[in-house]
């Protein structure tokens, strides 16, 4: 059985983000992600409210959330090792702490943070350490550590580089490897390889295509044989759907009656080469790719 998560920041976002939980629901899943949903550390109550609120009236679970990463869409990936904003970084852990608290979400992602012009990168690694200390404390659950691809400046590119960091972690039991085998692949890493060394260390899972960070099936990855292998080594954590796709057909790939992941259901992953199920995607999703 797959327990299946949907990210509505990279999903649904013909959306209002407060509608996409809802959406969510009415096709059929019961977990939702999201990266953090505001362009501040700390955004004002009532917000905070009203996107708690949302997921509450929807009926679905929050299964993971980001810390405050900086501007995204300008190209910041995180404030863990970036002098200068500790602060802001700081001041945002105990925000996401109450809405873990409230949703009961147990799994929150601190980006890392890009290589900054000027800073030594030793200056920036013991930085990084001293922060996620911090959101380990401050947190009731699992600080997330995910390495990422498309972001030039950003040094964590592989689990190894991810884990290197969680092992100089001293005394902190609640970190763990985000493992996302489209930025994985992508970026080169040995899919198999790192679910077979670091099986144990893997603390949430997402997934895309590749080429084109589309839905299963629109590119070439293995996805059923990796999430199998992921599976067979105990992992029964949540694993997200962080792709991008139009919303009318973005499931077509994964039978309704296998979003939930209620168990008993028989969750038929991804297919295990684009070939078992490209032309049948292609036709539900127009044969888009982004």
């Amino acid at each position: 059985m797959t327990r299946w998560t949907v990210n509505c920041s990279l999903l649904y976002t013909d959306l209002p983000l407060l509608e996409r939980p809802h959406a969510a629901a009415a096709d059929g899943f019961g977990a939702v992600e999201f990266w953090w949903p505001w362009p501040v550390a700390v955004p004002e109550d009532r917000e905070v409210e009203a996107f708690v609120r949302a997921i509450e009236d929807a009926g679905v679970r929050l299964t993971g959330l980001n810390f405050f990463a900086g501007d995204m869409a300008a190209g910041d990936r995180g404030l863990v090792s970036w002098p200068g904003r500790t602060k802001e970084l700081l001041d945002n852990i105990p925000v996401v702490a109450a809405i873990g608290e409230r949703l009961g979400c147990r799994a929150f992602n601190a980006l890392y943070g890009n290589r900054i012009d000027g800073v030594a990168p030793e200056e920036q690694d013991e930085l990084a350490l001293e922060t996620l200390t911090a959101c380990a404390a401050g947190v009731p659950g699992t600080v997330l550590l995910e390495p990422v691809s498309g972001a030039p400046r950003y040094p964590l590119l592989t689990a190894a580089h991810a884990v290197a960091v969680l092992d100089r972690l001293a005394g902190v039991r609640n970190a763990g490897l985000l493992a996302d085998f489209y930025h994985l692949a992508v970026n080169g890493d040995d899919v198999p390889a790192a679910i077979d060394r670091y099986a144990g260390r893997i603390a949430h899972v997402q997934i895309a295509d590749a080429p084109g960070r589309g839905a299963p099936g629109t590119g070439e990855l293995p996805l059923q044989r990796w999430l199998d292998a992921l599976h067979a080594t105990g992992y029964d954590g949540y694993v997200g759907l962080e792709y991008r796709a139009e919303t009318a057909g973005a499931f077509a790939w994964l039978p309704r009656e296998q979003r939930g992941g209620h168990p008993g259901a028989a969750s038929k992953a991804p297919s295990d080469t684009a070939s078992d199920t490209a032309s049948d995607t292609a036709s539900d999703t127009g044969g888009s790719s982004q």
